[in-house]
């Protein structure tokens, strides 16, 4: 592809993801005003379901963006089972703007709207923050050590946050998604975080353990979500707009919580819990550590073809949109 075409067609998927993200977010924003003017249960009910309806539209455009790319190869493992009447609690590793992308298109057809844990910092980006907002999506705003240390007050602000948040999301079937690591993978993080993962960031806890206590009864599976851009692994969302992106690998684990009893818990209070807790993710993040190893190898397969081409079929993205 010359550089010329790449630079329209990036060009072109700007303008045309800002158009439908402006559409579709209007609408919700307005619903959201109302929404709080209107301080009814009844009323909030119908414009949480009104709201929704109109992200499962802006995924639905964002999929028929993606299915301008002919070069786009999806590999997907693990969507049996899903059900948009089920609760469910989504974690996944974090590489990328591209990654909200690749998972609103691949499971709205599959599982409820997600709501996502987004950083304070996005609450200010134009017509995407307030939508969010009005979406009931919670802001977390993250803290330093050495924040925490000159301000204790600060301490657990994330986690109560968690807990408000998960509140609302009873009365009807919804996934919680948390990307663990709390920040996009880089090198640079990685060193800075002396990271034990070659690739991926240290997982945080207390959200996900949070959600679990909270929710833990009515969530039906933690579906456990390894996604990454083996031949684009510098700037996955910038080729993803400009045409260039070639290949997304998803694998999803199904995990039942709600047989789990281990997983509920105090996180907080109760220290040998929370060590109990932050082994069995840290145990996790080192399988799922192991699978991008063997994704990133030579055709996306680990050296002793651990995932051969039989049991990982590519699933055009017309089949997924």
């Amino acid at each position: 592809m010359s550089r010329l075409f790449a630079t329209i067609i990036l060009l072109l998927s700007i303008l045309l993801t800002v158009l439908v993200t402006v559409f579709f977010s209007v609408p919700i924003i307005c619903a959201g005003l109302i929404k709080l003017l209107l301080p009814v249960p009844s009323v909030w009910r119908a414009i949480s379901l009104f709201c929704d309806a109109c992200m499962q539209g802006w995924c639905a455009s964002l999929a028929v963006l993606l299915r301008l790319n002919p070069f786009l190869q999806w590999e997907t493992e693990g969507l049996e089972g899903l059900s948009k009447q089920n609760w469910y609690l989504l974690i996944c590793n974090h590489q990328s703007w591209a990654d909200i992308v690749v998972l609103c298109v691949l499971f709205r057809r599959h599982i409820p709207v997600t709501k996502y844990f987004l950083k304070q910092q996005l609450a200010w980006v134009p017509f995407l923050g307030l939508a969010c907002w009005a979406l009931d999506m919670p802001f977390m705003r993250r803290y330093s050590r050495s924040y925490l240390l000159r301000h204790p007050e600060q301490r657990g602000k994330d986690v109560e946050t968690t807990r408000r948040s998960c509140e609302k999301f009873r009365s009807h079937p919804t996934t919680i998604v948390n990307f663990v690591e709390g920040s996009r993978f880089t090198e640079e993080k990685r060193h800075v975080l002396r990271s034990p993962y070659q690739h991926l960031l240290p997982p945080k806890a207390a959200g996900v353990a949070m959600a679990l206590n909270v929710l833990g009864e009515q969530f039906d599976k933690l579906l456990n979500v390894t996604l990454c851009y083996p031949e684009n692994r510098d700037k996955p969302f910038r080729d993803m707009l400009s045409g260039k992106l070639t290949r997304i690998v998803v694998r999803i684990n199904l995990v039942p919580v709600n047989e789990a009893e281990s997983l509920h818990g105090d996180y907080v209070n109760d220290k040998s819990f929370k060590r109990y807790f932050q082994r069995w993710l840290n145990a996790l993040w080192l399988e799922k550590d192991q699978q991008l190893d063997a994704f990133y190898q030579p055709k996306g397969f680990g050296p002793e073809n651990q995932y051969p081409e039989e049991s990982s079929p590519k699933v055009n993205i017309s089949n997924e949109s």
